[in-house]
């Protein structure tokens, strides 16, 4: 953890676009209340081949009007170069400063993987096409990337992207502190030294939770899977205990040393407020 306690704390929460007006101003309220903590930016999630285009675009507008700090995603799979190349044009003009990489997956019935197969090739076109323009962060998977045939590719694989030009990784969420610690030792190992920013996902509702997880590969220890069963529908239970362990999580993060927090919030607040409280941020 030597490398990571260098790095001035930053801490982050992720947004996703909304499909709906009413949806729109419950992440325009939860944005009001999360911006009282002072995050440095807000990111805002791009579907799986640019699904969601146009509503990133929507929400990314929205919250530069507002005056927030701003990170969109920026999925490259099925994509041409021209279209990316579009698409830095009009953050450049909109003065977004920061973009989040990714491969993206590819959606159901897309057959061409488009000119960027894999996060790096998007990392270094983005750096050929606007140099330092863009701070570039991109994806780390503590527990390792659920297509990945094992640990040592994968680590690879990220490895590529930090020489490909990108300035951070913020990792998939995971509710294991050891899985964090243990990557950031196989990166200095490798000798990668960019800050690697942990993603925290709230536990707000565990069906939920579990069938995300399944899918990203996110790892639930035993005791959390078995905890959260035995409260069956007492969702009030569910989120007391969720928020405990994964405050008693941060902190141990931050005392180890991590260089902040990426909150996944799913566009709402509370939780991630509550976390926050526990940990008396405001206070440092």
């Amino acid at each position: 953890m030597k490398s990571q306690k260098k790095y001035q704390r930053t801490f982050s929460f992720e947004l996703f676009p909304p499909k709906t007006d009413t949806g729109m101003e419950k992440l325009k309220a939860c944005v009001t209340n999360l911006q009282r903590l002072h995050p440095l930016y807000f990111s805002v999630t791009y579907g799986a081949g640019g699904s969601t285009q146009e509503r990133t675009f929507e929400t990314v507008d929205w919250l530069r009007q507002a005056g927030v700090g701003t990170a969109p995603h920026l999925s490259c799979v099925g994509s041409s170069r021209d279209q990316v190349k579009h698409i830095l044009t009009r953050y450049i003009d909109n003065g977004i400063d920061r973009i989040v990489a990714l491969r993206g997956d590819m959606p159901s019935g897309m057959g061409e993987v488009g000119d960027f197969p894999h996060a790096n090739d998007l990392v270094a076109f983005i750096r050929t096409e606007t140099g330092d323009r863009f701070w570039i962060a991109v994806a780390a998977y503590p527990e390792f990337h659920p297509q990945a045939p094992d640990a040592a590719t994968d680590l690879k694989n990220f490895k590529r992207k930090i020489e490909a030009g990108a300035n951070e990784a913020i990792t998939q969420y995971f509710y294991s502190a050891d899985a964090y610690f243990h990557f950031v030792d196989d990166c200095e190992s490798m000798g990668l030294d960019v800050p690697v920013v942990p993603g925290i996902m709230p536990i707000l509702n565990f069906t939920q939770l579990a069938r995300f997880s399944d899918a990203c590969g996110a790892e639930i220890p035993r005791w959390i899977r078995r905890r959260m069963q035995g409260f069956g529908d007492d969702t009030k239970s569910i989120r007391a205990f969720g928020i405990d362990v994964v405050t008693e999580m941060c902190q141990r993060l931050l005392e180890q040393g991590a260089p902040g927090l990426h909150f996944y919030t799913m566009n709402q607040s509370e939780a991630v407020e509550q976390i926050w409280t526990s940990l008396r941020l405001s206070e440092n």
